[in-house]
């Protein structure tokens, strides 16, 4: 598309909101990309996101640019960084994780909004309904719940004769009481006893994990939070201390060298996200595109920790891995 014709599309588009004005005086729009982690740690995320961009007809550093706000694990930033990004007049705003998606809705009510969330966007406050959002948002979300239960029924595929396991949870989380009562579910129809164990700041992981080897707990499922994946690496690295096969949802905890993870596929979530912003764009209103449930889930083993630990992985489970670390 020429230079006039997109501005004049991007006119009289959905972004007629007050940030047009921006997009027609640089002649590129630009938009914002509110992280929970680093540049560093969310290559993945970004990676996702620039192939949805690219799907849609959008080149980062071309016909779009795209302003980063990375929170380096530190949630309570959010709102300062969201606001930074209004300030900006940015004429959209993809948020990655449900953290990073509240401090934008809380920022604005005009910008469109494209989240990313493992959460229930309705019971979250964040849109009306999942066919028709409302307002200036709508986004993707991770098969969260649905495969929660799967990561304590693989550790029991991984470690057969273990008979107690824990689960952590973020007491203070939208998920953990779902996490808590699936898993158990999920633990009893195994045969296995499981103790949840709770740690909402960082400073909650020694007590939590001493508690984890009181109780002997043979295995670990970390329950889904946003708070835990900024601390994937601590997480990782204490379950590798304390010599406790541990599972997540997301691949940065076994690249960290955790055990396992077991969850929706992260880069297919961005990916989607960003054909949604490339829409937005386009003209479509947020309001009018109904919220995706993203359904590829992803399976991936760090065999060089199985090794530290002891653990033998059957050829089953290597095979439907979608990546093994070695």
């Amino acid at each position: 598309m020429r230079r006039r014709d997109f501005i004049k599309a991007m006119a009289g588009s959905a972004i007629g909101w007050p940030l047009a004005v921006h997009a027609q005086q640089s002649g590129i729009p630009a938009v914002g990309f509110l992280g929970p982690g680093s540049s560093q740690s969310d290559t993945y995320r970004v990676k996702g996101f620039r192939q949805g961009l690219n799907e849609a007809g959008l080149v980062e550093g071309q016909n779009v640019t795209i302003e980063y706000r990375w929170a380096e694990g530190h949630y309570d930033r959010l709102p300062a960084l969201a606001a930074d990004l209004v300030n900006r007049r940015v004429v959209a705003i993809f948020t990655s994780s449900t953290p990073a998606a509240l401090a934008a809705k809380a920022a604005t009510a005009t910008i469109p909004i494209v989240f990313e969330t493992a959460g229930d966007p309705v019971q979250l406050g964040l849109v009306a309904s999942l066919s028709r959002p409302g307002g200036n948002i709508t986004g993707i979300t991770q098969i969260a719940e649905e495969v929660s239960p799967k990561r304590i029924e693989l550790l029991h595929e991984l470690l057969p004769t273990v008979r107690t396991m824990a689960l952590l949870v973020n007491p203070t989380g939208p998920f953990a009481e779902d996490q808590s009562r699936l898993t158990q579910s999920a633990a009893a129809s195994l045969g296995l006893e499981l103790h949840v164990l709770n740690a909402s700041a960082e400073s909650d992981f020694d007590a939590a994990f001493a508690e984890l080897i009181e109780l002997r707990a043979g295995g670990l499922v970390i329950g889904g939070d946003a708070f835990f994946s900024g601390h994937i690496e601590q997480l990782a690295a204490a379950a590798l201390q304390h010599r406790v096969p541990a599972a997540y949802q997301h691949r940065d905890f076994t690249v960290a060298g955790g055990l396992m993870s077991y969850g929706s596929s992260i880069t297919e979530t961005h990916r989607l996200a960003a054909i949604y912003i490339g829409r937005i764009l386009k003209g479509d209103k947020p309001a009018d595109l109904p919220v995706q449930q993203a359904t590829k889930v992803e399976l991936y083993i760090n065999l060089k920790t199985a090794k530290a630990l002891g653990v033998s992985v059957p050829i089953p489970i290597l095979g439907r891995a979608d990546e093994v670390i070695e």
